[in-house]
């Protein structure tokens, strides 16, 4: 009987193991290694037969992963969605972003081997990066040091000279857009400096940008300024179905196609 206990015991001991190491493993999952998001499945079977698909990668933080839209759908999905009524090429989309990333990860993540192949084969590149690095959370802005603000500029600003000159040099063709910030704390008392604050922080980012062949600085800082609250998720910080629809169009305006639908 006592042994019968034992093995009962060591065997709920194993079950409860697993459980445990299958949880961790859905969220590590879940903040670092995201899939590609697969297009609809008449899309991808439309990519494998067709050389004259399209290929979008999409790379950064959790602006780029849609967060905060219920749909899950964020800018990347609202512009494909804009994307496919301007041409009849299939469209075959990576999206690489992770959740948190800050421009250092940006910069080690385009070393790896499977995200220089994507972008090899990219015609067009969406990026966002550097909110995290800026806000951290907030606390950069709510607690202003701007000491400490200029610091994380120069780190940043040298981080993203980097991204952009990998990019090009993995593939010297692709279209880039690299999506700018919005102030998401407009709202507080420190809501003018903030503002100021992220307004340089968008002009010395697109002078990078400019020096690069193909890369576009698309400004967001605008479509947010006097709406912030309406295009805000509950969590005060990343943009809402609404808020992503706009950049997403913001975006798709800036591509055209010829009528045969060739970029």
């Amino acid at each position: 009987m006592k042994i019968n206990s034992v093995k009962i015991i060591t065997v709920l001991s194993i079950l409860a193991s697993g459980l445990w190491i299958l949880g961790l493993g859905v969220m590590v999952q879940d903040q670092f290694f995201h899939q590609a998001t697969p297009l609809p499945p008449k899309v991808a079977t439309e990519a494998k037969t067709n050389d004259r698909t399209l290929h979008l990668v999409a790379l950064g933080d959790s602006l780029t992963r849609g967060t905060g839209d219920e749909t899950g759908k964020g800018y990347v999905g609202y512009l494909v969605d804009e994307l496919r009524t301007k041409t009849k090429q299939p469209l075959q989309l990576t999206n690489l972003a992770i959740k948190g990333l800050r421009s250092a990860e940006l910069v080690q993540q385009l070393r790896q081997p499977e995200v220089e192949r994507q972008l090899k084969q990219a015609d067009f590149v969406f990026m966002t990066i550097g909110g995290n690095d800026l806000f951290q959370g907030g606390e950069a802005l709510r607690n202003l040091s701007f000491a400490r603000i200029q610091q994380t500029k120069a780190m940043y600003l040298r981080n993203l000279e980097t991204i952009f000159r990998t990019i090009r040099a993995v593939n010297p063709h692709a279209v880039v857009f690299y999506i700018s910030l919005y102030n998401p704390f407009k709202q507080l008392n420190n809501g003018k400096t903030t503002s100021e604050i992220v307004r340089q922080w968008n002009y010395d980012s697109a002078e990078v940008a400019a020096r690069y062949p193909n890369i576009i600085a698309v400004p967001t800082y605008d479509l947010f300024e006097l709406h912030v609250n309406e295009y805000l998720y509950s969590d005060q910080f990343h943009p809402n179905k609404e808020g992503y629809k706009l950049i997403g169009e913001r975006v798709a305006s800036l591509i055209t196609f010829t009528k045969g639908g060739e970029k």
